[in-house]
């Protein structure tokens, strides 16, 4: 049975006064178990119908954005083996192979997962899945209920513990899948499964010997990993916890509610006032934060960091709960076209200091400004996009990061990342 008719809350769809007539209101009234100390929770969210092609706006025929999504999607999936990084393994297994570092992370499983939802493969979804569940999934210690964050590509652990990113992608890839495709059974009841991940996330820990949260109890935070008491503001996703606010089991939905509003005030404070830059590590205060117990610096501007802006364009097109996320991709994008003069290939303090040394991922740079034009506006944000239409996917070894970010910043830009609710 399709999980639709499985769900524990109702949905009433209206349109409200002052919503514009491309946007529904989905208020959903969750009515509390008997004995639910909670009591009644009601989240109020408007859910887009009508998504922007900013391609589309900028004169791109509707047949030359297609081909391009399909041609990447092959490249991708099923280009030669210079290009492609999703693998076959055989018994309806596959995984992503992050061609950097020559493993298989829940970064980018979960990310093939979003990316074949989003473009309607299930088959491949399906595939990847499987090979996390087969491989990655934790039955067994502190950390059961989580996945190993990096796998060989035999699947045999390269670790033990889990990456938060990849738990929160998993979820929200699942919980599409379910409004999307509808739930089987097993692993393949996707609602479920999203389900089982999130409460794991929240209350592990609560009973001794039972690991951790990835979320801090306290401030709602996503943690970089649960032992640390810091975050990654590329980690904070406030349009998933939106939804999670809706669709997770009905105990933790006020939980998720308070995720989204606390990861958007984080961001005000990790982003820095004048460049929009933030770090790859930060405190909960949102200070630039460096690991005593690393080489590398994780203060600055770099790989991870450059998914921030992006995050935040995607909140703003689907929930426009923060005008404040369009000014800052606004100064973000200044920063880059006017004060670069358009060079995405350098390091940078979050100040806009530049750093000896070169970018690892400069297209991934591109494709997250573009999509930062979901929020921004002016003329930097044309710039932005036309800069990505022109920029070609990413050869050589270093390939895996960016081309998934660039095939993010496509489907974004064209109106194909899409919310599908349950």
């Amino acid at each position: 049975m399709g999980c639709r008719g499985c769900c524990i809350y109702v949905a009433l769809l209206k349109i409200e006064p002052g919503i514009p007539l491309d946007f529904a209101a989905a208020i959903c009234y969750i009515e509390p178990k008997p004995n639910n100390e909670r009591g009644r929770f009601m989240a109020a969210v408007t859910l887009p119908t009508h998504y922007r092609n900013v391609f589309a706006e900028l004169g791109y025929a509707q047949a030359e954005i297609d081909a391009r999504i399909e041609n990447t999607f092959h490249t991708i999936f099923y280009g030669d083996e210079a290009h492609r990084f999703y693998h076959p393994t055989g018994r309806g297994l596959a995984y992503i192979e992050d061609t950097g570092n020559h493993d298989v992370r829940t970064e980018g499983m979960s990310y093939g997962m979003m990316l074949c939802v989003q473009t309607d493969h299930k088959a491949e979804f399906d595939a990847l899945w499987s090979w996390v569940m087969h491989y990655m999934y934790m039955q067994d210690g502190p950390n059961a209920g989580y996945f190993a964050w990096s796998c060989q590509t035999d699947g045999t652990p390269n670790a033990n513990g889990p990456a938060p990113d990849g738990e929160e992608y998993f979820a929200m890839a699942l919980f599409f899948a379910a409004g999307r495709w509808g739930c089987g059974s097993g692993i393949y009841d996707y609602a479920a499964m999203a389900r089982r991940i999130l409460h794991s996330c929240l209350h592990k820990g609560e009973k001794p010997g039972t690991g951790r949260p990835m979320w801090d109890p306290e401030n709602h935070l996503i943690k970089f990993i649960t032992e640390c008491n810091f975050t990654d503001p590329s980690y904070h996703l406030p349009h998933f916890y939106t939804l999670f606010s809706l669709w997770a089991n009905e105990a933790d939905r006020p939980f998720w509610a308070e995720a989204a509003r606390a990861s958007r005030a984080f961001l005000h404070k990790a982003c820095h006032p004048v460049t929009g830059l933030c770090a790859e590590y930060s405190l909960y205060d949102g200070t630039p934060h460096n690991r005593s117990d690393r080489d590398q610096r994780h203060d600055l501007y770099y790989s991870d960091a450059y998914r921030t802006i992006a995050n935040m364009a995607l909140d703003y097109a689907w929930f426009g709960a923060d005008p404040w996320q369009a000014e800052n991709a606004e100064r973000l994008q200044k920063f880059f076209c006017e004060t670069l003069c358009g060079r995405t290939n350098g390091i940078w303090e979050i100040d806009g200091t530049p750093l000896p040394g070169e970018a690892l991922h400069p297209v991934a740079i591109t494709a997250t400004n573009a999509q930062a034009s979901l929020a921004a506006g002016g003329p930097n944000a044309e710039v932005c996009v036309r800069r990505f239409w022109n920029t070609p996917l990413r050869d050589g070894p270093r390939r895996y990061y960016d081309n998934c970010l660039y095939f993010f910043a496509l489907l974004a830009l064209s109106g194909r990342y899409r919310i599908w609710p349950l």
